[in-house]
C-alpha cells in the first residue's frame, strides 16, 4: 500500500515522503495514528502543489540545519559520569546527557534528534551522531570521565552526616 507520511517515522520516512507499507500496518498503525493518509491520486496532486510551494521554505530549512552542523562539526563533549572503580557508569550514558552538554555549550538540540549507536556503560571516547535534516546530519565525538574525586568525597559525607 502507497502512503504519504504526515510527520517523520523512523525507519520508514520523512513528512511528505511517499513510501510503499505492508497493508497491515498502515491501516491499523499509520493511518489511525495520523502519522499518514493514503496515496490517492487527489492526495499526490495537492502533495506535489505543496511541496512546489514550499521549496524555498526548504531550503532554507536546509541551509539553517548545514550551519548547525558546520558549528557542531569541530565540537567535542566530555561529560561527566559516576564510575566505579572498575570503570564501569553506574546506569549509562545516553541521548538526555549528550543534550544536556550541548545546551550548557548553547546549542538548544533536541535529544530525540541525538542517536548514539552503542550502549554507553564505560569510561572512553565514543560519537552520537546528531539528524539535523533528512539530508543534514553531523557527528559529534564525546568522552565519558569520572566525576572529579571532591565531588565524590562530598557525595560519600552527605549520607554518613545523617
Amino acid at each position: 500500500m502507497k502512503i504519504i507520511l504526515k510527520e517523520d517515522v523512523a525507519n520508514l520516512g520523512y513528512k511528505d515522503d511517499v513510501v510503499e507499507v505492508k497493508n497491515g500496518y498502515g491501516r491499523n498503525y499509520l493511518i489511525p495514528q495520523g502519522k499518514a493518509i493514503l496515496a490517492t491520486p487527489s492526495a499526490l496532486k495537492v502533495l506535489t502543489e505543496n511541496l512546489r510551494q514550499r521549496a524555498h521554505k526548504l531550503a532554507k530549512i536546509k541551509a539553517d540545519a548545514e550551519a548547525v552542523a558546520a558549528k557542531l562539526q569541530g565540537l567535542k563533549l566530555t561529560i561527566p559520569a559516576k564510575v566505579s572503580e572498575t570503570g564501569t557508569i553506574f546506569g549509562s550514558v545516553g541521548n538526555i546527557q549528550i543534550a544536556e552538554a550541548l545546551s550548557n555549550l548553547g546549542y538548544e538540540i533536541d535529544r530525540k534528534i541525538i542517536n548514539v549507536k552503542e550502549a554507553v556503560k564505560q569510561v572512553g571516547s565514543y560519537v552520537a551522531t546528531v539528524k539535523l535534516h533528512k539530508e543534514v546530519s553531523a557527528e559529534i565525538p564525546f568522552d565519558v570521565v569520572a566525576e572529579n574525586a571532591p565531588a565524590q568525597e562530598a557525595g560519600e559525607e552527605a549520607p554518613a552526616a545523617e
